[in-house]
């Protein structure tokens, strides 16, 4: 339960940029295409991520330059390329000041042909098989 009202706090508390392209992330949904954000998976919190289309999309601000962090990203990248995501990274400066760019690249990857089933994610918290 605890991951569960930390990813709901983290909903409540979306960076500047964060807030910007959650706008235009949840405009997408009239073309298909489901973006939940700040989802936790595999012990990540995804700041956002199309599960249909194995897509996320990680918003960085400057703390992500430094090393440490860098080589925490790329083990995080390495985690979910291995099942089956795309990791697209933009810098909080992209967002702000290249919206349309930003998007663009977003939508280059939702069209790209899926690298798995579309079924083949997990279903939200409550929906799906019960405990046995």
């Amino acid at each position: 339960m605890a991951i569960i009202a930390r990813a709901r706090a983290m909903r409540k508390a979306l960076t500047p940029p964060e807030a910007r392209l959650w706008v235009q992330l949840k405009l997408l949904r009239t073309q298909g295409f489901h973006f939940r954000r700040q989802a936790p998976f595999r012990g990540y919190y995804l700041d956002f991520v199309c599960f249909d289309r194995r897509l996320v999309i990680e918003v960085d601000g400057v703390t992500h330059t430094v090393e440490a962090r860098a080589n925490r990203d790329k083990m995080r990248n390495a985690v979910l390329a291995g099942e089956g995501f795309t990791t697209l990274r933009f810098d909080n400066a992209a967002v702000r000041d290249d919206l349309d760019g930003v998007m663009g690249g977003i939508m280059g990857a939702l069209e790209a042909p899926p690298t798995r089933s579309l079924r083949d994610h997990p279903p939200h918290e409550g929906e799906g098989d019960k405990p046995k």
